[in-house]
């Protein structure tokens, strides 16, 4: 079996080293040709996975054409802010191919506020499409640690072939029927780690970033259940499991860029000098917008979006949220 990877961020590589692993013939595509060069010259992807080895066994590439060639599947993991653009590019050989889809991206187009699997079916019309999602920070995976995920799939028999294609000894695959649910877990959990870092660049404690997760996870299932999710979803592994952790890990990204806003640093240059995407800051628009949509109360992804877009300070989000109305839980 032949499988692509688009995406050479540090998920994309990770699972490109997984499949690799497990025999499969792997090829990764990258956007830009500086970082794809480095990868082959050191077999290493310094620039999104440093101090993890990639064999040269893995085909590295820019041109999607040549990487999707024969493939059986394809792995979207580009930014879900490049994805429509990557697509468009390239849509004469996606359409064209007979591969499978599945997509690792945890994140919403700005614009159209669709889910990732949503915008690919939208370009590239209907075929098998899987959605991966789950506790998984990538080097963590790359290393070999146990991690558990779900895909999900409209297609049961797709869903149990994309499960045993990636699932080893040490990366578990549960396969679920809520597409909507797993998509969006994925990409909601990013916004509550972006206040939960807050907290912890503020100097917050474990009462506060426990709050964050409870309260935070009711807000992703309310705006998930207002999508056509099940709520059960959200107490799953693609929900509570991703959100506790991306909000404890201190590899974590949308965690990492909310304690450094935490403890001084504007988030706009963050944001510009930040080498890895970081999706929860634009997840904060799209939720707010269709929690608009929806009349919906966001109240975290409200605060956390205002601190990123809107200049307040930090500790004035955290009084605001504090001194809310009471209510019952």
């Amino acid at each position: 079996m032949k499988i692509t990877v688009l995406g050479d961020g540090g998920w994309g590589t990770s699972l490109a080293l997984l499949l690799k692993q497990k025999g499969f013939d792997v090829s990764l595509w990258g956007a830009f040709k500086d970082n794809i060069g480095a990868i082959k010259a050191h077999k290493e992807n310094r620039k999104f996975l440093p101090g993890i080895k990639v064999p040269g066994s893995i085909q590295l590439g820019t041109d999607m054409r040549m990487v999707c060639e024969d493939a059986n599947l394809i792995i979207f993991a580009i930014p879900s802010r490049f994805l429509r653009e990557a697509l468009m590019k390239n849509i004469d050989t996606l359409k064209t191919s007979h591969a499978g889809f599945v997509s690792v991206i945890k994140g919403l187009e700005q614009k159209t506020l669709k889910r990732m699997s949503e915008l690919i079916l939208e370009v590239l019309g209907e075929r098998e499409l899987a959605v991966l999602s789950g506790p998984s920070i990538a080097p963590e995976v790359a290393r070999g640690l146990p991690a558990t995920i779900a895909v999900a799939s409209s297609d049961e028999v797709f869903a149990r072939r994309v499960r045993d294609i990636f699932r080893t000894e040490r990366f578990r695959v549960y396969t679920n029927k809520d597409v909507v649910g797993v998509e969006l877990g994925g990409a909601l959990k990013n916004i509550m780690a972006i206040a939960a870092g807050i907290s912890d660049g503020l100097g917050f404690g474990v009462n506060t970033k426990a709050a964050i997760l409870t309260r935070g996870l009711l807000e992703m299932s309310r705006l998930g259940v207002a999508l056509g999710a099940s709520q059960a979803t959200f107490n799953g592994l693609s929900g509570l499991g991703d959100l506790v952790t991306t909000c404890v890990s201190l590899e974590g990204r949308s965690r990492g860029f909310g304690e450094k806003i935490g403890k001084g640093q504007k988030p706009e240059e963050i944001l510009k000098k930040s080498v890895a995407e970081i999706e929860g800051a634009w997840t904060s628009k799209a939720a707010l917008e269709l929690g608009r949509r929806h009349k919906l109360d966001l109240p975290i992804a409200q605060q956390v979006y205002s601190v990123i877009f809107e200049k307040k300070s930090p500790l004035q989000a955290v009084n605001e949220l504090m001194s809310r109305e009471p209510k019952a839980e």
